[in-house]
């Protein structure tokens, strides 16, 4: 029976690994990259940098009046939708470079599906554009800027878009037992959901971030569900659940294949059962 590699890390309880998975291996952690982009715009907003209430337009090559501002784009009431247009269902951020996201800026404010600020609609393509613009704004490459604002003040080592071949670990199918070709999300959508992280640094941080507080209050990027507050992520074969409670409890999950759904499921459950 095929068994899906799985990594608990949870507040007052010892890691639980099973099936080969490791609290050290590289992992994708698909969107919980934007919970890095998204604390990337709140510490340059801090830093002068820009405005969280900034114009697309103000940073990126898009006609004035589309009435997207960042701080939409961070939390998902852009009104653009989840997508960027014409993606392959077969790795489909393949060949979405950055050359792919700038054809998009000149027609970005007749892709909203609904006025800007008026709704809530999860949107890779708007974090996609987020961080493009933060590169702007910072004057530097993506990975730069997320290891000077987010990464480097938390301690965080294990985290980048471009992990040694040697030390990922990868999905496998279930019938021959051969790895899964990760999705290629180094592109454009590298800020959406392309980093690495081994589920240690993943755990680190998610406690820097909702427990310590260590970089201020929480960005606009995470979730809130009744008392809990979390997020997910998921690319091809791999999907991780991360979450606290204010009482200080808190639990990641990450799995090399199987469900998202059951991941998250999986994840709620764990925090539920966790200690301080």
């Amino acid at each position: 029976m095929f068994r899906t590699p799985s990594c608990l890390l949870a507040s007052g309880v010892e890691p639980r690994v099973t099936h080969g998975h490791s609290t050290t291996g590289y992992v994708q952690i698909g969107s919980l990259t934007k919970v890095v982009t998204g604390t990337a715009l709140m510490r340059m907003a801090e830093a002068g940098l820009l405005s969280v209430d900034d114009p697309i337009e103000r940073w990126l090559d898009t006609p004035p009046g589309s009435g997207i501002t960042l701080l939409q784009l961070a939390e998902h009431t852009s009104g653009l939708p989840r997508q960027p247009p014409g993606l392959p269902r077969k790795n489909p951020y393949s060949g979405f470079d950055q050359a792919a996201l700038d054809a998009l800026l000149a027609g970005l404010g007749e892709m909203t599906t609904t006025p800007p600020g008026a709704t809530e609609e999860y949107s890779n393509l708007g974090y996609a554009l987020l961080g493009s613009a933060l590169s702007v704004a910072a004057g530097i490459p993506y990975e730069e800027l997320v290891h000077t604002y987010v990464l480097k003040p938390l301690g965080i080592e294990e985290m980048t878009a471009y992990p040694p071949a040697e030390q990922r670990l990868l999905a496998t199918t279930s019938l021959l037992n051969r790895p899964r070709k990760p999705w290629t999300m180094d592109g454009a959508i590298l800020p959406a959901g392309g980093l690495w992280a081994t589920p240690r640094a993943a755990a680190q941080l998610l406690t820097g971030l909702l427990v310590d507080k260590l970089l201020g209050p929480p960005a606009p990027t995470w979730q809130k569900t009744g008392a809990v507050t979390w997020h997910n992520g998921a690319t091809e074969g791999a999907s991780i659940f991360a979450a606290t409670l204010p009482d200080g409890r808190w639990t990641l999950l990450h799995r090399l294949g199987g469900s998202p759904d059951t991941t998250d499921l999986m994840g709620g459950k764990a925090l539920a059962a966790s200690r301080l």
